[in-house]
């Protein structure tokens, strides 16, 4: 999202959104056809989670909030220090985080291969090199935070998956990632649902939980 230094500058409307309005540069009207993962972690009880970064956190937490087996989805930074996790801090494009969401899920109502589907296809373009639609730097990056050995093999697999159908014109970018997740401030979270009306929102969001609804009707929760 654009840079404001200050969170209450987060809630303003049109007079200080100057992202290009009219461009239809990385909106993501309707679902990229992608095919189902050929290899995919196997269910277990208990919640599992998953982080994954592709551009700014608003509209990724959007999406995967209004997937079925979804518990919760926090909007944060991931792949930095802890010391450097906050919005201003990670504004600089200096600290080596990217914007991330990190989903609590049921694997026993939703895979993570079926999560990754949607991560690929409306969630994000993932063949953006550090960037996002309207927003640049490494900070809105394409990348996937393996929680464990299952989720980075069914990952690495299904890129390659992805690579060998040439389901994008242009090549995949992702790149699979270490680090820990720290929760964004608390004027981030759920902030799709609670500024519906916001330039940004209405531009670059609404359009990707609307491809994901049509797409995907049978995982919509």
């Amino acid at each position: 999202m654009l840079k404001w230094s200050l969170p209450a500058a987060a809630l303003l409307g049109a007079a200080l959104f100057v992202a290009p309005a009219l461009s239809t540069a990385g909106v993501v009207e309707r679902a990229v056809p992608v095919p189902v993962p050929t290899l995919d972690v196997k269910p277990s009880k208990g919640e599992q989670v998953a982080v994954l970064a592709g551009g700014c956190f608003w509209g990724m937490e959007a999406v995967f909030q209004s997937v079925k087996g979804v518990h919760s989805v926090t909007n944060g930074y991931a792949g930095g220090t802890a010391q450097t996790a906050t919005y201003r801090q990670v504004s600089t494009e200096r600290t080596g985080h990217a914007e991330a969401v990190r989903i609590a899920y049921d694997p026993r109502k939703v895979s993570y291969g079926t999560l990754l589907r949607v991560y690929f296809s409306v969630a994000h373009d993932p063949t953006q090199l550090n960037r996002q639609g309207p927003d640049r730097g490494p900070s809105y990056r394409s990348a996937i935070f393996p929680q464990d050995e299952d989720q980075r093999r069914v990952a690495a697999a299904y890129i390659d998956q992805l690579t060998k159908a040439r389901s994008f014109a242009r090549p995949i970018v992702t790149k699979l990632e270490t680090g820990t997740f720290y929760p964004a401030e608390a004027y981030h979270q759920d902030f799709f649902w609670r500024n519906p009306t916001h330039p940004y929102i209405v531009r670059w969001d609404k359009p990707k939980v609307a491809a994901f609804r049509n797409a995907y009707p049978l995982l919509v929760n």
